[in-house]
């Protein structure tokens, strides 16, 4: 036969079909009042169904704290928090510019004679070029070379000849 628990299914039939076969009741547990967790609780359905649901703790409503004034802005409070770091920086920047300084007046004084030693050659060249174009002392007319160099091939042996004017 069959047993009393167990639901009676044929092949022709669907299980859970409410139409063919209803699913059966299966019977419930039962659960004693120490076993229920915390946090569930046995609520009432708008239906009527007693049922077990998690319930969310009911607590007084605290009133809110009244925000307390506060004597200094908070901006101030930054601001005076940043005044040290700012301070500091502008300290450090000075101790090293004072380290470098006698670095960069040595450089100036190194560019200055660079200057000096640049200006003195133009000043020679120009010198030496009006010197010559007087046909002062001992200057002989002035020579033109020219040089006609050939090759051929890319690695071939170059030739050239001079040309005196």
């Amino acid at each position: 036969m069959h047993e009393p628990n167990r639901p009676i299914t044929t092949p022709a039939t669907r299980y859970g079909d409410p139409i063919h076969r209803p699913r059966p009741i299966e019977p419930h547990t039962v659960l004693m009042p120490t076993e229920i967790p915390p946090g569930v609780d046995w609520v009432t359905l708008p239906n009527g169904i007693r049922t077990l649901a998690y319930t969310q703790p009911h607590y007084a409503p605290t009133p809110e704290p009244e925000p307390v004034r506060e004597a200094i802005p908070r901006w101030a409070k930054t601001t005076a928090l940043l005044a040290p770091t700012l301070g500091g920086g502008i300290a450090a920047a000075g101790f090293g510019i004072s380290y470098a300084a006698p670095g960069v007046l040595a450089m100036a004084e190194a560019l200055w004679a660079t200057v000096a030693v640049i200006a003195a050659g133009g000043l020679a060249a120009l010198l030496l070029r009006t010197g010559r174009s007087r046909g002062g002392r001992g200057a002989g007319p002035v020579q033109h070379i020219t040089q006609n160099i050939t090759a051929s091939g890319m690695f071939g042996r170059a030739s050239g000849t001079f040309n005196n004017r």
